[in-house]
């Protein structure tokens, strides 16, 4: 394919993705509510964990500062659960672009590749949800008794959707390594030499890539992806790579 071709089929694949985003959004519509009420609980627990005299005068309830902001959080909300819903097609599309460069054999991991992708994802953004209490607990009090939280619901849903794609795609560092090393790029005896220096940049990632900072959230998403870089080393030499 000749460099115009490679660009019409990114395009041709960006509509795709871009498409099914929308259409995924239709149905987060429909799930505006339950979804709201399900991050909602996490800081309701959190709020009810303060002492009485730090408490917000709205309790658990999230307010809004301008007029448009009810129209821009629901919006916010709808296009996250349309991207949610619609990753797979998402990562069939990427996996599609690329396979032009890939071996017949490489080729057959499409499945694999997509279903596993997903898969991480989800599970990185259950362990985003799991640890979201400890990560606003730590964040809410942190200034000391004198200041009571008063979040809005743009900033919250924000940080939880930051929270969330953190884990999601830092979940999805395994199905990388590995398919570097499938590609030939990387070995298992190499990843078994840059141990150290991997988990000192897992360390420092952790740090940065998570929008609370906190000590909670950081190791809820190190352990993992140590872990996570220990399977890849497994897997690349169960593949003789």
């Amino acid at each position: 394919m000749t460099l115009v071709e490679h660009l019409e089929e990114l395009r041709s694949r960006l509509f795709i993705s871009l498409g099914a985003i929308g259409v995924a959004a239709i149905v987060g519509w429909f799930l505006y509510e339950p979804v709201l009420d399900l991050l909602q609980e996490p800081f309701c627990k959190t709020i009810q964990s303060l002492p009485p005299a730090n408490r917000p005068a709205t309790g658990c309830r999230f307010i809004f500062l301008g007029a448009v902001d009810a129209v821009v959080i629901k919006l916010k909300v709808i296009v996250f659960l349309g991207l949610l819903i619609a990753l797979p097609i998402v990562l069939y599309q990427l996996w599609a672009f690329i396979v032009p460069g890939l071996t017949k054999r490489e080729r057959r991991m499409a499945v694999p590749f997509v279903v596993s992708s997903v898969l991480l994802f989800a599970l990185g953004a259950a362990l985003a949800y799991l640890t979201l209490p400890r990560g606003l607990g730590f964040l809410l009090g942190f200034a000391g008794p004198a200041f009571v939280p008063q979040l809005t619901g743009d900033k919250f849903l924000g940080f939880v959707m930051l929270l969330t794609l953190a884990f999601g795609l830092s979940f999805e560092f395994p199905i990388a390594l590995i398919f570097l090393s499938i590609a030939g790029v990387v070995s298992s005896q190499q990843m078994r030499e840059w141990r150290r220096r991997a988990i000192m940049f897992i360390a420092v990632f952790a740090a940065v890539i998570t929008p609370s900072a906190d000590p909670y959230t950081m190791l809820a998403l190190m352990i993992p992806m140590v872990l996570f870089y220990e399977a890849a080393i497994i897997v690349a030499r169960l593949l003789k790579r």
